[in-house]
């Protein structure tokens, strides 16, 4: 969610509410945009003053914490009241809560993490926890409204960013008013915000509990003085994400090796995916590197445990060209859709991994009817898009075992033929409106969530400079 139009067409609602503090005469009241996807009650008048606030419930929800050696004691539990009790980040609770992002317009200059705590009820030590964490962003001006918001809310917006407001801000003059909305992440508890700064809190960022759990030295594969090949654990993140840049597995890989300065990625693996990552150890190598992507002259091979067989031979899809999951893909062509090739070179009946391989490894049971065999795939990545071998591999009947998001999807199109828009036996005008027509629409929602843990999914062996640099990941975990 690096941007505010993206961020909140992600949610289920967001709202746009006076806050009670300091609004001088000549500055737009404050507006403080907040986005649960979750419950979410109408605005209300508050019973003490004149201002409006949108009421939101914090769900209860109790889950364990798992602490390592040097972590800070913390006491985030949930209160009496359903509350939550916000104290630290560390240590890592064992679940993530459900996500709660907050939109806030400055009302009176000053320290950020002062603001935000008194805003957001927030103790200062857990709001520090959150900057340092990457949670929070600013905007010099803020950002438009997505097309769901309220005309109140439209209103709101109108005022904190009306010219005659917006001419008295030196701090944006020479800047478009696009340029003035573009965020970036705050990165000192002690920056001053001025007045009209646009702030975004991700309150309950993304949590990687199995970063503590991993024994980093082991995962090393190979360290040179440009780059390091890690053989990355599933339920991981290579670089972090928009609200959690702490638990990846380059921070983690850099402490493991005692390194001065910090581990840099060059390309990505999905966080329920492990295998090789490579990390730099300079500027200069990530940009020879992501050449190196550009021009392919990086190989990739992966190892996938799919549920069904898969025909040895180059798979075509096209995948619909929408930065969200879950990825559809297409075998017919259509206009603007980015084509999708893998080569399987090899696929073996193996048995199904038992009971006890898939409690260790926390496998999700998704509801395939037949667990007697699964089938081991060797494949060649030739393109590289996000999700591109589970979509495609889903997409023939195949889906890989223990991906949550994609096997419901195709066990209903077994069930129902005709719920894929996109499939043999579609209805042939169901999918003309590919942006979000009601079919699209329905054969979405028949996904599930994307997995908490691992997939039969293994990028198992690296190579370029023509096979010069080469780097095989240890046994898949099924194995």
């Amino acid at each position: 969610m690096a941007r505010f139009s993206s961020s909140l067409s992600a949610v289920v609602s967001s709202g746009l509410v006076y806050t009670r503090r300091r609004c001088s005469p000549l500055v737009a009241p404050a507006a403080l945009f907040r986005a649960l996807s979750y419950e979410v009650r109408p605005l209300q008048k508050r019973r003490r003053g004149a201002t409006l606030s949108s009421l939101f419930p914090r769900t209860a929800v109790a889950f364990g914490l798992t602490a390592t050696a040097g972590d800070v004691i913390s006491d985030d539990r949930v209160s009496a009241s359903g509350h939550y009790q916000y104290n630290r980040l560390l240590p890592c609770p064992s679940q993530n809560r459900p996500p709660r992002v907050e939109h806030l317009v400055v009302s009176e200059g000053g320290p950020v993490l002062e603001y935000i705590c008194k805003e957001l009820d927030l103790p200062p030590l857990y709001v520090a926890d959150l900057i340092d964490f990457g949670a929070v962003y600013y905007a010099l001006v803020c950002p438009t409204p997505p097309p769901s918001a309220t005309q109140e809310q439209v209103e709101i917006f109108k005022r904190v960013t009306a010219p005659s407001i917006l001419q008295k801000r030196s701090s944006i003059k020479g800047k478009t008013v696009r340029e003035a909305q573009k965020t970036f992440r705050i990165t000192r508890s002690d920056e001053f915000v001025e007045t009209g700064t646009y702030l975004r809190v991700h309150v309950h960022p993304k949590r990687f509990p199995r970063c503590y759990e991993v024994d980093w030295k082991s995962r090393i594969i190979a360290v040179t003085e440009t780059y390091v090949v890690l053989d990355k654990p599933a339920a991981t993140s290579v670089g972090g994400t928009t609200d959690n840049i702490v638990e990846s597995c380059a921070n983690f890989a850099t402490r493991a090796l005692g390194l001065e300065s910090p581990l840099l990625t060059t390309h990505q693996i999905d966080n329920c995916t492990e295998g090789c990552v490579v990390l730099s150890r300079s500027k200069d190598f990530c940009s020879y590197f992501h050449g190196l992507i550009r021009e392919k002259k990086v190989n990739k091979l992966y190892l996938a445990l799919a549920a069904a067989p898969v025909p040895v031979g180059i798979i075509s899809h096209y995948m619909r060209p929408v930065n969200m999951a879950p990825r559809l893909v297409s075998e017919d062509l259509i206009d603007r859709w980015h084509l999708c090739q893998l080569e399987v070179l090899q696929c073996e009946e193996i048995p199904w991994p038992n009971a006890e391989i898939e409690r260790r490894y926390s496998i999700e049971d998704c509801g395939w009817p037949s667990k007697h065999v699964a089938y081991e795939c060797t494949i060649k990545l030739l393109t590289g898009k996000t999700h591109q071998i589970r979509a495609q591999l889903a997409a023939i009947g195949a889906p890989i075992v223990g991906d949550s998001m994609y096997m419901p999807a195709v066990i209903r199109e077994k069930e129902d033929p005709k719920v894929n828009p996109f499939g043999r036996s579609r209805n042939p005008h169901a999918a003309e409106d590919d942006g979000g027509g009601s079919a699209v629409l329905e054969w979405i929602a028949q996904h599930g969530k994307e997995p908490a843990a691992a997939i039969g999914l293994q990028a198992f062996q690296i190579s370029w400079d023509d096979d010069t640099c080469l780097y095989n990941s240890g046994a898949p975990w099924w194995r």
